[in-house]
């Protein structure tokens, strides 16, 4: 009949069955909805430099990327691209044949795991995940397998013994995200260089999220695992226009590999959206051109607010993970008399004003994330000074 559907199978495709909205919608709604200030979702307050908005518009007025661009990404790009990877980490890349330009890092990771993984493919990703990574491996009829990352002293660590362990004969590909969202961790050259050893002897691919590369502090140091003996021919890394240069928008995201690993993704990539963002690539390809100067002073201006956030959750009560890299905090909930965070964060704006994201959202194992809540810190001083302001009344209530 007209207008009815069979109800002998769901409409949704099984495999994204267990994922709904996601929560960052979920919460920015309730921001939106309660008036509250929203430390949830990652993105800037801001624009990034007025001198690389102002190429989009040259762009834009030139006619240049107004139609279908080049399916790998235009030849400015991909170069500007192999450019930062040799400028920053002495890394070679053919433009041509080993540089590909995505919608943005979450396509880069979807494009990766379809071309690479096949059903009944084990997949480990360190959890806690951002929560594109598990459907991402669902979509492609793969299973995921977490090794989870566990507080220990200021920071969230790998177990590398848990690592190994979870490698079976089954185990395709690892996707390793460091900067980590959303714990903060930067992983070590010493821890690397294992996971370099493991994939090595175990013959394993490896997606490398790196979006947070240039968001680092102190004396965390970023390390592409690419880098390290045996990982170049291995290796898919992942880049982002948007947490480099404060347009998240603009969903201008890259992937480095080799020629065959390249082609494999874009073989996957051309069916999704096939091209995107073509003003924003001429764009992006002067902003990874700007001088170190830029990325210095980005890492100073971010750590600052990194500190003013940090002190004032510190100040309401909150046990605190000062991040190595990203622009999130993940806080321990528990010393304010309360050990799950999903029903901390959706009460939160009613009672401060202020929205964050619990983390369990990131786990399989969602009791290992329960007590963990994530906040931003990507925006404007007197948000964050409000926000901490805000949350000073939960010492009260």
């Amino acid at each position: 009949m007209t207008g009815m559907t069979s109800s002998a199978r769901p409409l949704l495709n099984r495999r994204l069955a267990e994922f709904g909205t996601t929560i960052f919608a979920e919460m920015s709604a309730l921001a939106v909805r309660t008036g509250a200030i929203n430390l949830g979702q990652g993105f800037p307050d801001t624009d990034g430099p007025e001198q690389v908005r102002e190429a989009a518009v040259r762009a834009l007025r030139a006619g240049h990327g107004n139609q279908y661009p080049p399916g790998p990404g235009i030849p400015e790009l991909r170069t500007a691209i192999a450019d930062h990877q040799r400028r920053r980490y002495g890394m070679e890349f053919d433009p041509d044949r080993e540089v590909l330009v995505t919608a943005g890092a979450t396509e880069a990771i979807a494009a990766s795991l379809l071309a690479l993984v096949e059903p009944g493919d084990e997949v480990i990703a360190f959890e806690p995940y951002y929560d594109s990574y598990a459907a991402s491996i669902a979509l492609a009829g793969g299973t995921r397998v977490p090794v989870t990352l566990r507080p220990d002293g200021d920071r969230f660590r790998l177990d590398l013994d848990e690592l190994r362990a979870a490698i079976t004969p089954r185990t395709r590909l690892l996707l390793i995200n460091t900067p980590h969202n959303p714990t903060g961790t930067v992983l070590s050259r010493a821890e690397l260089t294992a996971i370099a050893e493991l994939a090595v002897e175990r013959d394993l691919l490896v997606v490398t999220d790196e979006v947070y590369e240039h968001l680092t502090y102190g004396d965390a140091e970023h390390i592409p695992l690419a880098t390290l003996p045996g990982m170049r021919e291995r290796t898919v890394t992942i880049g982002s226009a948007g947490k480099t240069f404060s347009f998240t928008g603009w969903k201008v995201g890259w992937v480095t590999s080799t020629p065959e690993l390249v082609t494999a993704v874009r073989s996957a990539k051309q069916f999704l959206t096939y091209v995107s963002a073509g003003p924003f690539q001429y764009a992006v390809a002067e902003a990874l051109a700007l001088p170190d100067t830029y990325f210095s002073d980005f890492r100073a201006t971010m750590t600052a607010k990194r500190e003013l956030l940090a002190t004032g959750l510190e100040d309401a009560g909150f046990t605190v993970f000062r991040p190595q890299g990203t622009y999130f905090i993940t806080t321990d909930i528990r010393p304010l008399g309360f050990d799950d965070g999903f029903a901390f964060c959706r009460a939160l704006p009613e009672r401060c004003g202020v929205v964050a994201v619990p983390n369990a959202v990131f786990y399989d194992d969602r009791t290992a994330g329960a007590p963990f809540v994530r906040f931003a810190f990507c925006k404007q001083d007197e948000v964050l000074s409000e926000a901490s302001a805000r949350l000073a009344k939960l010492r009260t209530s």
